[in-house]
């Protein structure tokens, strides 16, 4: 990837970024007239397909055809085929000039992908984020550019697919494009350079929040299976969803790696565990998570989320300098140099404009290092969460974890890798019994008893928790 695509302006000169962003506003511009540039299929028209019926995917959608006069919603599929009927409703009410959905190309199930990836020119995925690995791989595989929504992959064998698809991106000379949006936000990049031009002086630390309720709760219903259950609540089940720190806190890890440079952490510690959501609507979640980052040049980042009703909420992105302060989502500085960003922008829309003026005008745009980069310190914080321990950088990236089954392996007919226990409730991770990560034995030493060559401890529950047994 080259600079200017790697950083969103993150590390350009104030000039050069101003500079770059106007360039970008008038490749949106000329690609609002589509009539000048030709499909290379030939034709004007870009067929767009959506992966995952949820409300951001609904939203990525509208946006895609806002983007685009030329663009074209062509196919749907999510595992209900009552939200792709819902959501097609609410794409075709904002945009109706620009659906071209009929009822074979609203597809279900687990392997329906496929097919919308066989129909679209430009795949937007935002599903569960345990698939957004193999189905952008699938798609750059047939040619297809792509957006991929937050988190990118929910445990390091993802990871490792997601750079290959990157890769692979790159030499077909298509688009990827992160629904990590803040690198799309003016403001942000503003801020970020100002901090790294020294407005507050040298970053001392950096403080992260995403404290809120937890995610929307569904009620079960009995007419679905338990594996239909748990893809229905997603969020609350961590072999679907990664679990929190990986699916919110992305974002703000995101934001503090790009104002350090998009540098990684050496290593980190984490704790967590469940207070008080704990019925059998919470999943196999965690309700709360901090995690403790150490970077090369010493900066220490600190990460909190939690996930419980009744208390305190922030979403805050501050950073610690020798000289004044930076809230980064905000687009403020406070010390000795006082400013503020006043104008407004939609980086959820921006990220699609960019996307398609990138695909009309033949300059691809890649996201590739810095979406793989930020969801790995993500997910390496989560499984410090839940195991304990501290994870290094190195270990995380040279691990090949992932919570089962595969993404390939799973089918309509299944059984989910978790189930409840007795009592309705489903087992979780103990922190300090659980293992995940691969340890190697010295050279020459076979593996010791109770590594992760061997059985991971058992989970509170009467049924282990979703994770693979380590080692594989």
């Amino acid at each position: 990837m080259n600079r200017q695509t790697q950083t969103s302006a993150g590390g350009l000169s104030r000039r050069a970024f101003l500079r770059t962003s106007t360039q970008a506003a008038a490749a949106a511009a000329i690609a609002l007239d589509v009539s000048r540039f030709a499909h290379a299929q030939g034709s004007d028209i870009l067929r767009v397909g959506l992966i995952g019926c949820g409300g951001r995917g609904a939203g990525a959608a509208v946006q895609a055809l806002t983007a685009d006069p030329g663009a074209r919603l062509v196919a749907l599929c999510d595992i209900f085929l009552d939200r792709v009927q819902a959501k097609l409703a609410k794409i075709r009410e904002a945009r109706p000039d620009q659906v071209q959905v009929d009822a074979d190309h609203c597809f279900t199930g687990f392997a329906a992908y496929k097919k919308v990836i066989e129909a679209s020119d430009v795949v937007l995925i935002a599903n569960a984020a345990k698939f957004h690995p193999l189905q952008m791989l699938a798609a750059i595989q047939a040619g297809r550019h792509v957006f991929v929504e937050k988190p990118h992959a929910i445990d390091p064998a993802g990871i490792k697919v997601v750079r290959a698809a990157c890769e692979l991106a790159r030499e077909k000379r298509l688009c990827v494009v992160s629904g990590l949006q803040s690198r799309y936000h003016p403001g942000i990049a503003e801020t970020v350079q100002r901090i790294q031009d020294g407005e507050i002086g040298e970053v001392v630390a950096i403080e992260e929040n995403f404290l809120r309720a937890p995610y929307v709760i569904v009620a079960r219903d009995p007419k679905l299976s338990e594996l239909q259950y748990q893809c229905s609540t997603q969020y609350h089940f961590n072999w679907l969803s990664g679990d929190d720190v990986t699916q919110s806190l992305v974002h703000n890890f995101d934001r503090a790696s790009w104002v350090l440079g998009n540098q990684t952490p050496v290593k980190c510690h984490g704790l967590g565990g469940r207070s008080s959501m704990t019925a059998e609507e919470y999943g196999n979640v965690f309700d709360h998570h901090s995690v403790v980052y150490e970077f090369a040049n010493g900066v220490r980042m600190y990460g909190f989320c939690r996930t419980t009703t009744g208390c305190y909420d922030e979403s805050s992105s501050i950073v610690l300098g020798a000289k004044g302060r930076a809230s980064v989502a905000r687009c403020e500085i406070r010390g000795p140099k006082v400013w503020r960003w006043k104008d407004k922008a939609d980086a959820y829309q921006l990220e699609h404009d960019r996307l398609f003026a990138a695909i009309r005008s033949g300059e691809p745009i890649n996201n590739g290092d810095y979406m793989a980069n930020s969801t790995l310190i993500a997910i390496m914080g989560q499984i410090s969460c839940y195991t304990g321990k501290e994870v290094t950088w190195e270990q995380i990236t040279h691990s090949d974890f992932h919570f089962p089954p595969k993404p390939e392996d799973c089918r309509d007919d299944m059984e989910p890798p978790v189930k409840p226990g007795p009592d309705g409730t489903y087992p979780v991770y103990i922190p300090g019994q659980t293992v995940l990560l691969e340890t190697p034995p010295p050279p020459g030493e076979p593996p010791a008893a109770g590594s992760p060559e061997s059985a991971r401890p058992p989970a509170q529950g009467a049924n282990p928790p979703a994770g693979n047994p380590p080692g594989r």
